[in-house]
């Protein structure tokens, strides 16, 4: 009978038939690749995966942690892919930002207002793309900002469409500061929240980030697993309120199933 308990460790290592290769970078790699159907794995599950001793995972699992390959999730511990990883993905043609890209100038074209793209950390919403307003009074946004999740439309979305464990998990370590008085600070309030935003597809920030700003964002995602970021459209109440709001939320909800219908090639 085959002897399968190495496993992956046996895969990575040179033979007579491979050229030779550099054994550190190829556990590395054998790590990485264990995320491609799990969004999150604890050390014993790699150290199985990859058939290595948990102490030499644990070592390249601490050195891609400092790298930004891997990042920790504070609530259940075990580890996931990290941003670094998004950055140098996003050099590559196929990138889940070069992806999103046409279809952020197609809502520009179509609302004329600010569209943002963001990915999810921990408990804030990172802005990774933005396409200004052609209105002379617009919402600026930079790359790279961070947002808490439960205020605004991209976090919602996001919150709304995960798993509701993790969800409640993410509103608990929140400070859940109000920024303004239409910020929902009520755990239970939020939920409920939750749960309107997935029975409609849309979240919507009424001036609970910043006052006088609306904003509707949809979730997006690969094939399996929670969101792993969102899009939305944000601009002045004076000109997202009323039957303009409406266009505007169906227009991010079809977007949104557009590019998640794209992104489920690359899962």
């Amino acid at each position: 009978m085959q002897d399968n308990s190495r496993g992956a460790e046996a895969y990575i290592m040179s033979d007579e038939n491979r050229s030779p290769g550099i054994q550190s970078i190829s556990r590395a790699v054998s790590i990485l690749r264990c995320f491609s159907e799990n969004p999150e794995l604890g050390l014993a599950e790699i150290s199985r995966k990859v058939g290595l001793h948990r102490s030499t995972t644990a070592g390249i699992v601490n050195t891609l942690k400092a790298e930004g390959l891997l990042d920790q999730n504070e609530v259940t511990g075990k580890l996931r892919l990290g941003l670094g990883l998004f950055s140098l993905a996003n050099q590559v043609r196929y990138g889940f930002k070069d992806i999103c890209e046409p279809y952020l100038y197609k809502l520009l074209d179509f609302t004329s207002e600010t569209v943002n793209l963001a990915l999810l950390d921990k408990t804030e919403v990172v802005y990774i793309g933005k396409k200004e307003s052609t209105h002379s009074v617009y919402i600026s946004t930079s790359i790279g900002a961070r947002l808490p999740v439960y205020c605004t439309a991209m976090g919602k979305a996001i919150l709304a469409f995960m798993d509701r464990k993790k969800a409640e998990a993410l509103i608990d370590m929140s400070d859940l500061a109000p920024l303004t008085e239409n910020t929902i600070i009520e755990k239970k309030k939020l939920l409920a929240a939750m749960d309107k935003i997935y029975r409609e597809g849309v979240a919507y920030d009424f001036e609970e980030f910043t006052k006088g700003i609306v904003c509707v964002a949809s979730p997006l995602y690969y094939t399996k697993g929670d969101p792993i970021g969102a899009i939305s459209v944000s601009g002045p109440i004076v000109r997202m309120g009323g039957k303009q709001l409406g266009s505007i939320a169906q227009a991010v909800k079809d977007t949104a199933a557009e590019i998640c219908e794209e992104l489920s090639f690359y899962a």
